[in-house]
């Protein structure tokens, strides 16, 4: 296909690179820049235009394409960062970013195994313990983070942990071999530092979780058909990635590091689309582990910079991962030798029902009114080794935005020492230690209330002082305060006083005459125990607070930084907030952490039952009153649905 059919198909700046871009963009890359067969391409995405051009952007307008790439050479082990445009075939930036080490790429994953079961140390390893067959040893290349050890000094690495299968679909992860650590230098693709530990006996018992690889698993025979039916198809528009939704309008990317994000939504109301939200995406996801043993004291893996999680999406599966009349989005980026690699049905936009929107019976009329709630769900999910996890963004008909992440699949596991001690985990299985752990979240959100100018009031619940006015001691109040700087805004939550937070434009009121605002509304959290000595706390400083709130700068995408991985410290959230900018009545950006803190039990294993974690985004203020109010009244489906005099259901 010619550039000019592909550029044609794109009718917003906004709309992710096609297929057909993307090979453009890197054909021109490759010819302008004498690319080597050396070199990887780590990222090749939308360059996002500037805010201001998207949001005066009218249809029929030209639109400019260009892409964003970041390059690895593997023979200099140097990285740099360009911009080509597709619009007009040329390299616009080209920037070599010293000292840095982009994020593991999936074929590095592929390379990195092949290249620690071809090593005679390794193989060498096995015999002792033996095995014979290294077929069936699992490699799991992590990240090597940054411990200050000096041969590793600007060695592009990974680091390999081991377990083996007893067949080919056996669950490997029963069976760690916890002695055995590969370094292994991604550039050079070859062993930088092996390490046996000693031999420790494998655990007695397999944790396979099929029908077909355990006698044990015998699946339930009572379950009823329940189907999710629209028999005239869903309620939702979609064209190209913009999707329209009873009064939802939003639009959506997807890139190798953030996986799913979100533009310029907003929500009709009073006669015009009133906007909410100009970005949100998953920043950084960090998981520190709590064992202290040289097998898990330096896993520490951030999740999104380190790995990417929009690269390790999976390809959706109807019936299984979502239900009812769903539309699906394949994921289109490259691979690291460029080639456009596409994830089919990795995005799924589906609606669904929700319960009771509002409900009241009038007991003196036998009056009842009943709405039903509908949210409209986009979500994927990806594998990062051992776990699996899915995200989920729904609207509510209320205006409520939720972010929910769903934790799932494989406990990373070890086994005990000489000792036995299950100190730092727990015994999910006889001899199997399966580490405590944490996961956090944070999400960058970019808001855009009624306009880009926004602030933050940070609302506090106080009881009152004893008094006249107070004479039965049982009133309480709220206490607002506006966060006027970056350095104010680093905020924890505190169940004491109930502390949340609320977006506001000051300079749009409602009804009531107070600024429109969107609380943020928090779910399970918890703050990390690793000290601020930590390695992991070096380079995750964000995680000390839930809360951040700066001024836009469309170069701070992330809570770690640019290039997290093996970084130092000191980059990201910390050092934005350290300029220690104005954020009252600005372009602002709210960043929020969340945080799962897993104690790992038995019913754990040996997969996961999932978890889930969430937050809102919550109207306060924002409409003059229930949005809702116009929902349908449901028909009744049933004969047991009794209907008083005067009743609906």
């Amino acid at each position: 296909m010619k550039l000019e059919k592909a550029i044609q198909k794109v009718n917003h700046p906004l709309e992710p690179l096609t297929a057909e871009e993307i090979e453009k963009a890197v054909k021109i890359i490759k010819a302008e820049k004498n690319l080597s067969e050396y070199t990887r391409f780590v990222t090749v995405v939308l360059n996002e235009p500037p805010k201001q051009s998207v949001l005066n952007f009218k249809k029929g307008d030209e639109i400019n394409r260009e892409a964003f790439i970041i390059i690895l050479d593997n023979e200099s082990e140097q990285t740099y960062e360009a911009i080509v445009s597709i619009t007009n075939e040329a390299v616009t930036k080209w920037k070599h970013i010293p000292g840095v080490q982009p994020g593991v790429m999936l074929d590095e994953f592929e390379e990195c195994e092949l290249v620690v079961k071809n090593s005679p140390e390794f193989q060498a390893a096995l015999l002792k313990r033996g095995i014979t067959n290294s077929d069936l040893v699992m490699v799991d290349p992590w990240s090597a983070g940054n411990f200050s050890i000096e041969e590793d000094k600007g060695v592009r690495l990974a680091r390999a942990i081991c377990w083996v299968r007893k067949f080919p679909n056996d669950n490997g992860y029963a069976y760690p071999l916890t002695g055995i650590v590969v370094y292994v230098d991604l550039n050079k693709m070859k062993v930088h530092r092996f390490e046996d530990h000693g031999i420790r006996p494998l655990p007695p018992t397999d944790a396979n979780y099929t029908p077909e690889t355990s006698d044990s698993i015998t699946p339930r025979t009572d379950l009823k058909p329940l189907e999710i039916i629209q028999p005239e198809g869903p309620s939702f528009e979609v064209d190209g990635h913009y999707i329209k939704w009873q009064k939802w309008h939003i639009r959506f990317n997807f890139t190798p590091r953030e996986g799913l994000v979100l533009h310029t939504v907003g929500y009709e109301d009073k006669g015009k689309v009133r906007p909410i939200l100009y970005r949100a995406a998953l920043s950084e996801m960090v998981v520190p582990y709590a064992d202290g043993s040289f097998a898990h004291n330096t896993q520490n893996a951030f999740d999104a910079g380190e790995y990417g999680m929009g690269q390790l999406a999976n390809p959706l599966t109807l019936g299984c991962d979502c239900l009812g009349d769903i539309r699906y989005f394949d994921a289109v980026m490259t691979d690291s030798r460029g080639n456009v690699r596409t994830i089919p049905n990795a995005i799924c936009l589906h609606e669904e029902d929700y319960g009771i929107a509002w409900k009241h019976t009038d007991w003196r009329t036998d009056q009842v009114e009943t709405r039903r709630s509908r949210r409209l769900v986009i979500s994927f999910f990806c594998t990062v080794g051992n776990y699996d996890y899915g995200f989920y963004w729904s609207f509510y008909q209320d205006g409520t935005i939720e972010n929910e992440v769903k934790l799932t699949g494989m406990l990373n596991t070890g086994t005990y020492d000489e000792t036995g001690n299950p100190k730092y985990g727990t015994e999910v299985a006889p001899k199997l230690n399966a580490a405590y752990h944490q996961h956090f979240f944070n999400f960058r959100l970019d808001t855009m209330l009624d306009g880009i100018n926004n602030s933050v009031v940070e609302i506090s619940t106080l009881p009152e002082e004893k008094g006249p006015h107070n004479p039965n001691n049982n009133a309480f109040y709220i206490d607002t305060k506006t966060l006027k700087s970056e350095q104010e805004a680093q905020r924890t939550i505190d169940l004491a006083s109930q502390r949340t937070w609320k977006i506001i434009n000051s300079n749009s009121l409602n009804a009531v005459g107070t600024p429109v605002g969107y609380k943020i509304m928090p779910g399970e959290n918890c703050l990390p125990f690793a000290s601020d000595e930590s390695s992991v706390m070096k380079r995750a400083g964000f995680l000390k607070n839930h809360l951040y709130v700066t001024k836009f700068d469309p170069n701070e995408k992330y809570a770690t930084g640019n290039y997290p991985n093996q970084h130092e410290g000191g980059d990201g959230l910390p050092k934005y907030a350290s300029a220690n900018r104005n954020i009252e009545d600005e372009d602002i950006v709210v960043w929020y952490t969340m945080g799962h803190h897993h104690i790992t039990r038995p019913e754990d294993w040996p997969v996961m039952p999932t978890a889930y974690i969430n937050f809102q985004l919550k109207p306060v203020g924002f409409f003059d009153r229930n949005p809702a109010l116009d929902l349908p009244r449901p028909k009744s489906k049933s004969t047991s649905c009794h209907l008083n005099k005067g009743s609906h259901c």
